[in-house]
Order: structure tokens, then C-alpha cells, then sequence
């Protein structure tokens, strides 16, 4: 069980490592400052560019494929590898580590991003074959909507069903993808409410039926 907790930790911690807070202070910005006050890549992209907010795309991603694909297996120094932890369970436990690191960074008063670039990152890792319909799933519903929250909402409903129809003998992992879908539907609290009151700002370059609006 020290292996478990141990690389939970370390999971936690390395999601609290934000692209975007990171980044942003060798701009001496804080993007939770500007725009809609996330820390996450669509705030970096709508506020500070491209490539600022490509770069915090990757990181945010890129953190999720870590602490999947490599806490799981290596081998710490005074703790090894515990045969009585399934590896799939501990590749789980660090990938919800990592996300909840994310979404409430300790480092920065527990203020971080909506996880959703970190949960592609995991999910990708975990199993590649997910990302399709996960990432299909998100860009209908920019293309239709031109809303980014619902779609990222929507897209983790998305993948609780291609879970259910692609690894239906799979409970870890579909008990993982919903409670990783209901975080970030929680995380996007705030979008919900502005959709509710038509205040949430859409995706215009994307959204496929802009020139409809007034």
C-alpha cells in the first residue's frame, strides 16, 4: 500500500504543475486574472495566443500521459513494486491523482484548470482507442454549438458510453470514466450557468453557424 500512496502523491503533485500558471509567469501574467479566470488551455488560447496556449495544451496533456504510463512502472528507491497492487488500479489511482492535482493545484490556493486536457492525456494513455470517440465527440458539439464547456461535458458522456460498448467487461475503467466525467461536468459549474443565462462566450471559428447569430 506504500507504493500506492506514494505514487498517488506524486501524481497529485505533478498535476498540480498548471502549463498555464507556469508559463504564464515568465510573461508576468497570471491567465486567472484575465479572460474567464481558468487556469487551463482555453483560457491560455483565448487570451495570450496560439502558441502560449498550444504549449499549455501539450504540458497539461503531457502530464496525464506521465503519470500513467511511467508512475506505474518505475521502480522508487526504497519502495519497489508491490505485487499485491494491481498495476491497473495503480495506473488509475495516479490518474485521478493527477487530474485532482489539475483541478486543485495546492501550490496555487487550490485554483487550477478544468481537467480536461489532463483527462485526455489519461485517457490516451489508459487506452488509446477512447480518444477517438472522446475527441469526435467534442468537436460536433463545438461545430454545432460553438460552445467549448458543453463540449467538454458532453465528450466525457461520450466516452462513458464508448466504455460501456468497447470494454464493457471493464468495470475499473468505466467506474473511473464516470467519476472522472462528473468532475469535470462539476468543474464547469460556472459554464452551466452561464449557458443558462446566455452569457458564455463560444467559439466562433469553429462554430458552424456563427453567421446565424446576432
Amino acid at each position: 500500500m506504500l507504493e500506492l500512496g506514494l505514487k498517488s502523491l506524486i501524481a497529485y503533485l505533478l498535476g498540480t504543475l498548471l502549463g498555464g500558471l507556469i508559463l504564464g509567469r515568465f510573461r508576468g501574467v497570471d491567465i486567472r486574472s484575465v479572460g474567464s479566470g481558468n487556469a487551463g488551455a482555453t483560457n491560455a488560447f483565448r487570451t495570450q495566443g496560439k502558441v502560449f496556449g498550444l504549449l499549455v495544451l501539450l504540458l497539461d496533456i503531457g502530464k496525464g500521459v506521465a503519470a500513467v504510463l511511467w508512475l506505474p512502472v518505475v521502480d522508487l528507491s526504497g519502495v519497489g513494486l508491490d505485487p499485491d497492487v494491481s498495476r491497473q488500479w495503480l495506473a488509475l489511482a495516479c490518474g485521478l491523482a493527477v487530474i485532482l492535482g489539475h483541478v486543485y493545484p495546492v501550490w496555487f490556493g487550490f485554483r487550477g484548470g478544468k481537467g480536461v486536457a489532463t483527462v485526455v492525456g489519461v485517457i490516451g494513455a489508459l487506452e488509446p482507442r477512447l480518444l477517438l470517440p472522446l475527441l469526435s465527440c467534442w468537436f460536433i458539439v463545438v461545430l454545432l454549438t460553438g460552445y467549448v464547456g458543453l463540449a467538454s461535458m458532453l465528450a466525457g458522456a461520450g466516452l462513458v458510453v464508448a466504455v460501456y460498448l468497447f470494454e464493457p467487461a471493464n468495470t475499473p475503467l468505466l467506474q473511473f470514466c464516470i467519476l472522472v466525467t462528473a468532475l469535470v461536468i462539476y468543474t464547469h459549474r460556472g459554464n452551466i450557468a452561464r449557458m443558462a443565462a446566455g452569457t458564455e462566450s463560444r467559439a466562433r471559428r469553429l462554430w458552424l453557424f456563427r453567421s446565424r447569430t446576432v
